[in-house]
């Protein structure tokens, strides 16, 4: 059975009742969230050839500073950048170091500011130089995946009409669905409860209720929907080595909708972006 708290008097760790957060919870997340977005937008003149993955953690680390936040993901269980960047078939957690971009690669950037105690939790896809048609069409359709996804983030619905929207449409093109990763609640907690699979059945799963926040992040894969980790850890990878991508939003649920807190104000919601 489900559990409901009000967030204001629930604690400030993570637990198996999902947090419905008030007026003043929506304006924290506004604000981290378009800190999410922002700095995003600024990454994507950055996202090419002969760049270094550490050189665009460096430029999430000034901005997230700059904008009166610390990246959630520094010493956060022992990780120590400010972002993770996933190049081709990484699907998530990929480590900056001294990779450089490479003209045809398809990269996903995941920032996190933790602004005034809250949580802009963003992910978006950049395309490097002259991208192939297929790795194009996968970056497009998990975009794709995403507001449709969305567009069941209302109350009443279920999470599983979210999941069911997303699967659908990916295995429509004949593409896998990560099952070992999933959104998640967040606010002033990172991870938090509930749990958002972006695989599922319509009308299952607990019931979305205004207030309550949380991440939509399908990862989606050309080939098999497997997975593996590499030794650091961190890094997961397609296990058939397939190319992968994602699409990250920070949501609240409404009155009558849903609340994107990290949609680009500039409008660069996917690539390419002018």
């Amino acid at each position: 059975m489900t559990t409901y708290v009000n967030a204001d008097e629930a604690v400030h760790s993570r637990t198996s009742a999902i947090k419905l957060h008030g007026p003043k919870d929506f304006e924290g997340m506004r604000a981290a969230g378009r800190l999410a977005a922002e700095i995003l937008d600024a990454v994507a003149p950055h996202v090419v050839a002969g760049v270094t993955t550490e050189e665009v953690d460096r430029l999430v680390y000034d901005m997230t500073i700059a904008g009166g936040a610390v990246p959630a993901t520094m010493n956060y269980r022992g990780y120590t950048h400010s972002c993770c960047i996933s190049i081709n078939h990484v699907v998530c957690h990929g480590i900056p170091g001294s990779r450089t971009f490479k003209e045809g690669d398809i990269v996903n950037v995941d920032v996190t500011p933790l602004l005034n105690g809250w949580h802009g939790d963003s992910s978006r896809m950049y395309l490097v130089g002259d991208v192939g048609v297929k790795a194009r069409r996968l970056v497009d359709v998990t975009h794709e995946c995403l507001m449709l996804g969305i567009e069941q983030a209302k109350p009443g619905n279920r999470l599983g009409d979210i999941s069911h929207a997303i699967q659908t449409y990916a295995e429509k093109h004949r593409y896998g669905v990560v099952r070992d990763f999933c959104g998640h609640g967040l606010g002033r907690v990172f991870h938090d409860a509930p749990e958002v699979v972006h695989v599922g059945r319509p009308g299952t799963g607990p019931e979305l209720k205004p207030g309550m926040f949380f991440t939509i992040e399908p990862m989606i894969n050309i080939g098999r929907p497997d997975v593996k980790m590499l030794d650091d850890g961190w890094t997961a990878v397609t296990r058939d080595r397939s190319l992968s991508a994602q699409f990250e939003h920070s949501i609240g649920i409404t009155e009558t909708g849903c609340e994107i807190f990290t949609l680009s104000q500039r409008g660069l919601h996917k690539p390419p972006y002018a």
